[in-house]
């Protein structure tokens, strides 16, 4: 039996779980103290990963890695995210992998082989995920690598669109000839089709739209009507239920929304790990509460 198709994955985890996504920056000063005890250097990644997946697994449908923390940790960082990738994918949650990746040509491509191609296929599996994150500023053809990867492979990208950090205006909305930079931007992920054969509504390639700016998101959305948005910015950075409810469509599943901080971040890195295991599924069904939606129109509660 084939794997399903990243659209697939979307529209059946988001009826089981709902649209949350459960972010995992590990950053050790933001985490209880005990995953540093008894632990040298950067040990405790590989402990937090697995607390955190044992977690939510059950609770939420996704998880996406922030690569940049794990690569700051080396290589052992760098295993962590290898195992708990392959951990999440065997569980059934689907896996974005947030490492912004663009470039020319071969390297691109070398991106591509890297994170979305499954061993059998020629890749190493190392980092296989079921989704990644990709940055259009260098132009088309650098994103032809990942979208013809993402259609082989039954993949999913999220293209750099408005992103949700306090510079993105500076050039996102800006003018473009007569158009702005974020909607020839969405024109283009528009402009790419479903994965042939997938018997999902949505579109693999996909759209970073922050939560921040639910106005250009409002916009952006009647650009996009069949394409996956993924919303950064609820919680920590300003982001609240209102704008993320701007940036829906109307097919279940275009809309994920990642949490990160706002799951993992203590304040008393004194707490147990049982209460530290509860609080995260408690934030988690605050979160999910908060960003339940009925598709006829009215907000709901998930069950």
């Amino acid at each position: 039996m084939s794997n399903p198709t990243w659209g697939e994955l979307v529209e059946n985890n988001v009826g089981r779980f709902g649209d949350l996504v459960a972010g995992i920056d590990p950053s050790l000063p933001e985490i209880p103290a005990f995953f540093g005890q008894g632990n040298e250097g950067a040990a405790w990644i590989g402990d937090f990963v697995n607390f955190i997946l044992d977690t939510i697994e059950g609770h939420v449908g996704f998880v996406k890695f922030q690569s940049a923390y794990f690569e700051a940790c080396g290589l052992v960082g760098l295993a962590a995210l290898s195992a708990g990738m392959k951990r999440a994918r065997e569980a059934g949650i689907g896996v974005i992998l947030d490492a912004k990746r663009g470039d020319i040509g071969a390297t691109a491509a070398a991106y591509a082989r890297a994170y979305l191609t499954p061993a059998s296929a020629g890749g190493s599996a190392d980092f296989e995920a079921d989704c990644l994150t990709v940055n259009p500023l260098m132009g088309p053809d650098t994103l032809a690598p990942f979208v013809d990867c993402a259609t082989r492979f039954g993949k999913g990208l999220f293209v750099l669109c408005r992103t949700s950090n306090p510079g993105a205006g500076w050039l996102q909305d800006k003018m473009a000839g007569n158009r702005l930079v974020s909607d020839r931007v969405a024109d283009l992920i528009g402009g790419y089709g479903t994965v042939p054969d997938s018997a999902s509504r949505l579109a693999s390639v996909g759209a970073v739209i922050g939560a921040t700016a639910p106005n250009e998101g409002r916009r952006l959305r009647q650009l996009l009507p069949r394409t996956i948005i993924l919303a950064p910015g609820l919680g920590a950075q300003g982001g609240d239920p209102a704008s993320i409810h701007s940036l829906r469509g109307d097919i279940p599943g275009d809309l994920l929304v990642p949490v990160s901080r706002g799951l993992s971040r203590v304040e008393d890195r004194g707490i147990s790990a049982s209460d530290y295991r509860q609080l995260i599924i408690s934030r988690i069904e605050a979160f999910k509460a908060a960003i339940a939606y009925d598709y006829a129109g009215r907000r709901t509660r998930l069950a």
